[in-house]
């Protein structure tokens, strides 16, 4: 799996990362919904970087100009809830694509630290042959990640994949990297070295499901 860790590169990501984190800013959910949107763009654009491009005439009022344009059919995926507003921000630039949606949770049997992922819901178009962007923006232990490509393989294969996401850890990165295929690209904001007991990143930023729409049941 190929790796590109955005932040490693000084750059305006910097501060919408920031504050995200930021106890007191993030405590602001609109604000919090925006900056991982604007986070989906700067991971969007990267990623832009590595598709397939053909070049096409474009004829203006004026003459004709050839530009390489990415003839990728692109199907955009995103883990419910939490990765709505990510899913907003590529969505913004690849405003063209497909778009599957899919949830999965971590369920408490029995009310302790211990959870198994439960994946439910899932409306996609076909993903045979495509350009997948699988879009998840806490990647803690990298289990709901894992679930959910399994539930995929039961509608198509997809040419290529690409994981999105925020904030991950090394423990769920390494795990994903075990479950997907050796070609899978990962994009992603920022990379923290911890799990605590719960299996939530530290130090990420809390729950970020929480942090846009409000606490769930």
């Amino acid at each position: 799996m190929k790796v590109y860790h955005i932040a490693k590169a000084n750059s305006v990501l910097n501060k919408f990362l920031s504050e995200i984190r930021d106890q007191d800013i993030q405590k602001d959910r609109m604000r919090f919904r925006r900056n991982i949107e604007r986070i989906g763009e700067v991971l969007a654009y990267e990623l832009s970087k590595k598709l397939n491009y053909t070049s096409k005439n474009i004829t203006t009022s004026l003459g004709v100009k050839k530009t390489n344009l990415f003839e990728n059919d692109l199907v955009l995926c995103s883990i419910l809830r939490a990765g709505l507003p990510l899913h907003v921000g590529m969505l913004n630039y690849f405003d063209d694509s497909e778009n599957a949606f899919i949830s999965a949770y971590r369920h408490h049997p029995n009310n302790d630290e211990e959870f198994e992922i439960i994946v439910e819901y899932f409306a996609s178009p076909p993903i045979d042959n495509k350009t997948l962007l699988l879009i998840d923006p806490m990647l803690a232990t990298g289990k709901s990640l894992v679930h959910v490509y399994e539930a995929l393989k039961n509608y198509g294969k997809p040419k290529e994949i690409h994981i999105v996401s925020v904030i991950g850890s090394l423990d769920g990165i390494d795990h994903i990297k075990s479950h997907f295929p050796e070609d899978t690209s990962l994009w992603i904001a920022d990379i923290d070295p911890d799990l605590n007991e719960s299996g939530y990143i530290i130090p990420g930023l809390g729950d970020a499901g929480d942090l846009a729409y409000g606490q769930k049941m």
